[in-house]
């Protein structure tokens, strides 16, 4: 404030609960309270003069003399007050263009955006001055050439967020790992990554203008008092020069509003004109974009299968790394074993006992046939052993060169894939170069 309202503290008080009274009407309805103002002129301050100007613009009379006076005190809080006032009670298109440039400012990259230019940003982009406010605040935003000191990945990444770490295109969904090979996973992310774009500039884009139509107002079509509309950043603004408290939140750099407001769920007004600063960024990002779609698929790739490496080429698997694995798999799945002689001991001892009981008692017969019986049980379950090794291995290398058959097709199902993949890029790079272009006018 440019003087200290306590220099009059009866006539401050007045003029505060009229300046609070004249709020809620002009967010209610649009218009001045009835009674006319009954609070005295508090020198070397701007609101009063301010004030008896707005009601002379709102009830069609001359404002110049308390509009001349107000200026002449503190030009920029006096321009601030009426563009604000005015867009709150839909009378915007009676604000002068000066008044616009008075009470916004400078933008800088380096200092953060000020309440009252956040809130003029916020009305203009709502339509409360007509086309020339957003033109109005487009121009301040493209004279600082945002684009040249931003980080596209962190623009792309508020535009589009919870972007997938892997793609995985239709003709690897049987071979989701080849997706994490970065010539194979590359063109297919950027092409997911393009079309996403694509789609989020066209929801922001394609607002029907019945629904977000450029004469919309801030008024409060409740009826609530202002002291409700607290959240409400212009009239917020409005509060805190008449005294009555101040914009919450802190103060945010330019960038950090603009990223914000690209984000989903925010306003559209809004998103459409940071859409529009963005432009340069997004279609160098989607140039990008496209030059990778059209990457040709690598002639040779290297796939881990059953956790063997294995070289894959057009024609088929390589014979050499297929081989390799092939006696990996023979080694891993074959146990050791030793020579059977157990198994030859007992059959020694069995022949021993059957002989001896030729002159001797019969019960070394009797146990000459069990060890034979266990040489032979023994013996049994070694061959079945090799046998069960043998099918292991069978199987595992008849799945891997089935996978390796089948991920050779795979290959070719993808270079079938990437032509029709770099011309959809290329079509959604061309639109989205032509949504951009139309920028905030659509919305």
């Amino acid at each position: 404030m440019s003087t200290d309202l306590t220099a009059g503290p009866q006539a401050a008080a007045e003029l505060r609960r009229y300046a609070e009274a004249l709020l809620s009407h002009l967010a209610a309805n649009g218009t001045a309270p009835p009674s006319a103002p009954g609070f005295a002129d508090i020198p070397g301050h701007w609101l009063p003069p301010a004030v008896e100007a707005l009601v002379a613009i709102l009830g069609g009379d001359d404002p110049l003399e308390p509009l001349s006076k107000a200026a002449g005190r503190d030009q920029q809080h006096t321009a601030l007050f009426l563009c604000l006032a005015l867009a709150v009670a839909g009378h915007g298109s009676r604000v002068h263009a000066s008044w616009l440039g008075t009470a916004f400012g400078d933008l800088s990259l380096d200092h953060p955006v000020t309440h009252g230019q956040r809130s003029l940003w916020l009305a203009a982009a709502r339509g409360a001055y007509g086309p020339a406010g957003k033109i109005f605040v487009l121009r301040k935003l493209d004279a600082l050439a945002v684009q040249e000191h931003a980080d596209p990945q962190q623009w792309v990444q508020a535009l589009v967020p919870d972007e997938p770490s892997v793609v995985v295109p239709a003709s690897l969904t049987d071979f989701p790992e080849m997706a994490e090979i970065p010539e194979l996973g590359r063109p297919a992310q950027a092409a997911a990554r393009l079309a996403r774009l694509r789609s989020r500039c066209e929801e922001i884009t394609s607002t029907r203008q019945a629904e977000h139509n450029s004469a919309t107002t801030l008024t409060n079509d409740a009826a609530s008092p202002a002291t409700a509309w607290a959240e409400d950043e212009p009239l917020a603004v409005l509060r805190s020069l008449i005294g009555l408290g101040t914009p919450p939140g802190p103060l945010a750099s330019l960038s950090s509003h603009l990223l914000d407001d690209l984000r989903p769920g925010a306003d559209l007004h809004l998103t459409a004109i940071a859409l529009h600063v963005a432009g340069p960024i997004l279609r160098g990002f989607a140039e990008e974009l496209e030059a990778d779609c059209r990457l040709e698929p690598p002639a040779t790739v290297t796939v881990t299968l059953l956790g063997h490496p294995i070289e894959l080429h057009p024609e088929g698997p390589d014979p050499t790394t297929l081989a390799a694995a092939e006696a990996s798999i023979v080694l891993a799945g074959t146990t050791p074993r030793r020579p059977p002689w157990d198994v030859a001991l007992l059959a020694v001892a069995g022949v021993a006992c059957l002989a001896g009981a030729v002159l001797g008692p019969a019960l070394l017969a009797a146990a000459g046939v069990a060890l034979l019986g266990l040489a032979g049980w023994r013996l049994w379950r070694r061959r079945k052993a090799a046998e069960s090794d043998a099918r292991y291995v069978a199987a595992q290398i008849s799945e891997l060169k089935e996978l390796a058959d089948g991920a050779v097709w795979a290959l070719h199902a993808y270079a079938r894939e990437a032509e029709g993949r770099a011309k959809q890029a290329a079509d959604d790079s061309a639109e989205l170069s032509r949504l951009i272009r139309r920028g905030p006018r659509a919305a």
